[in-house]
């Protein structure tokens, strides 16, 4: 039997995206227009503005080929609103997800689950019995983890998490597109 490697083409990867995008009323609501009517799934999606109120910053997380993911950034790229788009995830980037947790402890391992969330870099915001919370920061491998450990010593009753957030190490941040030479 003859085995070959799978055409890089069609090799499914997770990408971060971060677009920069005009503070327009439904701006957020085009680009997620683009991933639905061209069945492309989104992942998670964070946005927030920047330190420039008329732009924000909206991180974005999906799956595909890097075909796929050029011709997302190909489409993203001619809407009016989108200023510019970086897929993180070939480059050197940061990423992190902020994770919230509310668990029902056993008063008897109230401890140990502090003990752990604190080894994980976790923080307990409030340590009431019925309703034990606390956040973590880190990455998304960590975050599951973290979940998982938790859920096996406590009883999990609530999990928010933010997504996934990107920055590139690059020397050039992404910022707003210069404006066109002679205009």
């Amino acid at each position: 039997m003859v085995q070959t490697r799978p055409d890089p083409l069609f090799f499914r990867m997770r990408h971060i995206i971060a677009i920069l995008l005009q503070n327009e009323a439904g701006a957020l609501t085009r680009v997620a227009g683009l991933f639905s009517t061209r069945g492309y799934n989104i992942e998670s999606l964070s946005v927030a503005p920047t330190d420039d109120p008329t732009v924000s910053r909206l991180t974005l997380v999906t799956s595909g080929s890097d075909q796929v993911i050029q011709q997302i950034a190909s489409q993203l790229n001619k809407l009016v609103d989108v200023v510019n788009v970086l897929d993180m995830t070939r480059g050197e980037h940061l990423e992190r997800e902020l994770v919230l947790l509310k668990v029902k402890v056993d008063p008897a391992h109230t401890d140990a689950v502090r003990g752990q969330v604190v080894r994980s870099g976790g923080r307990v915001l409030d340590p009431a019995v019925e309703g034990f919370i606390v956040e973590l920061t880190a990455s998304e491998a960590e975050v599951n983890s973290f979940v998982a450990d938790l859920g096996s010593r406590a009883e999990l009753l609530e999990v928010v998490r933010s997504g996934a957030l990107g920055i590139s190490r690059s020397a050039r941040p992404l910022r707003t597109r210069p404006a066109p030479a002679g205009a």
